[in-house]
């Protein structure tokens, strides 16, 4: 299993999060984040943003789906421009349920 993490265009997000639950993927993380990317910003006149608002989703995907949970957020946030994002993938070596106290699977 692994750890999907998507830095995306906030204006994406809802998109994004309809084409994944379409295809069956609903547990989703959102947080709103600011960065930049290797162009360290942007400067519109005068005025310099060193910072940008951007969102984090976190998908934690069976190996197998990795692929496809990639189409789709690239499908749905690519418009070709910088600041389009990135998609992070780690391995995730445990799940555990709070409720119920159990790993849900291992590495």
């Amino acid at each position: 299993m692994k750890m999907l993490k998507a830095v995306i265009r906030p204006d994406k997000l809802y998109e994004v999060m309809e084409a994944l639950e379409k295809e069956g993927f609903k547990g989703i993380t959102v947080m709103d984040v600011v960065g930049r990317g290797k162009e360290g910003g942007i400067q519109v006149g005068e005025m310099a943003y060193n910072e940008l608002a951007k969102t984090l989703i976190l998908v934690a995907v069976e190996d197998s789906h990795i692929d496809k949970v990639i189409d789709i957020i690239i499908k749905h946030v690519n418009m070709g421009m910088f600041g389009d994002g990135k998609i992070f993938v780690c391995p995730l070596e445990e799940v555990w349920t709070i409720r119920t106290k159990k790993k849900e699977l291992g590495g």
